[in-house]
């Protein structure tokens, strides 16, 4: 079974990260340019350079400059093996396999990882141009790789600097809806209806992996602000968004331990189930909805779920527990757990959503009382 909006909110998620990718490839197009361009006025050979500087566009500006002080040594190393195997066996498959070797290695050794490619492209590339004057030929190389880092890592820094706020936005409230669908999948599936657990397999597993990717664009946000300007405003919404991305993970969790639940205790008797429908459709409806409120009587219902998960540890006695299962609570009150610590996420977001919207409000009071000022 397929959830709903699935594909319409993933076109929206592709989207921005579209957006996102285009900056970098401009940036790409720009620092391929201006290193092109310096290697023109200085009469040195620009495919190096040019490669260097293609991949060292990096998310922010934070890695352009710690793996540029990753990939200069690397490359250096390669560009040393190039001249070296070039001086002994020439422009042969010799040289092309022993230079990718060695440099593979010799990075691997000394751990510079993130240069391997860099060191293995400078060096493979730079065997067909090495016939004399090695020394020169080596520095020459080193200097325009240089040249290719240094330009790529200015670009990252001053040239459209990258903005994931909306993207993390955006995602979050596009994941909560999801887990929204997924949960109300489960619930059916509590309330005795066929249980496609492959369908809903899939689309928890997509689920954990968007949430992934926010939590690397979080990450991306936080090193981007080492080196531009930001308001108070920004950080405000941005450990909002990230309050809500912790909630995100934790009711990820909570669904994993429904979805991997074995089908022998995947189950409410009537009276349980009764109760536990309101409770988990109006909590299902607080994650997808932003403005929805529970009814009056929702607290009454939670504490009636509440005292019933009480009663089925009270009398779910030791002698009936299975030695083969080890299993220490009853299928019910395990099923009742999860659903109780889902209300407690619903509240701890309601919270968050509330000082989202004060926050809005006193940012909106700020400016009227500027512009009144003026």
């Amino acid at each position: 079974m397929k959830i709903s909006n699935t594909v319409k909110e993933g076109k929206k998620m592709k989207a921005y990260l579209f957006n996102f990718a285009g900056g970098r490839i401009v940036k790409t197009g720009i620092a391929v340019f201006v290193t092109a361009f310096i290697c023109h006025l200085l009469d040195w050979p620009a495919m190096f350079a040019v490669i260097t500087a293609i991949v060292t566009i990096e998310p922010t500006a934070a890695d352009s400059i710690r793996k540029a002080f990753i990939r200069l040594p690397a490359s250096a190393i390669g560009a040393g093996f190039a001249v070296f195997f070039a001086f002994l066996f020439g422009d042969s498959p010799f040289s092309y396999a022993f230079v990718s070797l060695a440099t593979i290695i010799a990075c691997h050794r000394l751990r510079l990882y993130e240069g391997t490619v860099v060191a293995v492209l400078t060096g493979a590339a730079m065997i067909s141009t090495v016939h004399d004057h090695y020394a020169a030929s080596f520095f020459i190389r080193l200097g325009t790789t240089c040249t290719g880092l240094i330009v790529s890592t200015l670009v990252n820094i001053f040239i459209m600097p990258p903005q994931y706020s909306k993207t993390i936005t955006l995602g979050i409230d596009s994941a909560f809806e999801k887990a929204s669908s997924i949960l109300m999948t489960v619930f059916t599936h509590i309330s005795g209806s066929p249980r496609d657990k492959a369908g809903v397999l899939e689309d928890f597993q997509n689920l954990s992996r968007d949430t992934d990717k926010i939590e690397k664009l979080c990450l991306y946000q936080k090193d981007e602000w080492r080196f531009h300007r930001f308001t108070r405003k920004e950080i405000r919404c941005y450990r909002l968004e990230y309050k809500k991305l912790i909630i995100l993970r934790q009711l990820i969790y909570h669904i994993g331990n429904l979805v991997y639940l074995p089908k022998s205790r995947f189950s409410l008797d009537l009276k349980t189930n009764a109760a536990a429908i309101p409770v988990m459709e109006t909590v299902s409806f607080i994650f997808k909805d932003k403005g929805f409120m529970p009814a009056e009587d929702y607290l009454e219902q939670v504490n009636a779920l509440t005292q019933w998960f009480n009663e089925q540890k009270e009398t779910f006695a030791p002698a009936d527990l299975h030695p083969h299962q080890h299993h220490h609570i009853s299928p019910a009150a395990a099923v009742l757990y999860e659903i109780l610590s889902l209300h407690d996420l619903a509240e701890e977001l309601i919270h968050i959503r509330s000082l989202e919207e004060r926050s809005k409000e006193l940012l909106q009071l700020a400016n009227d009382t500027a512009s009144e000022g003026r």
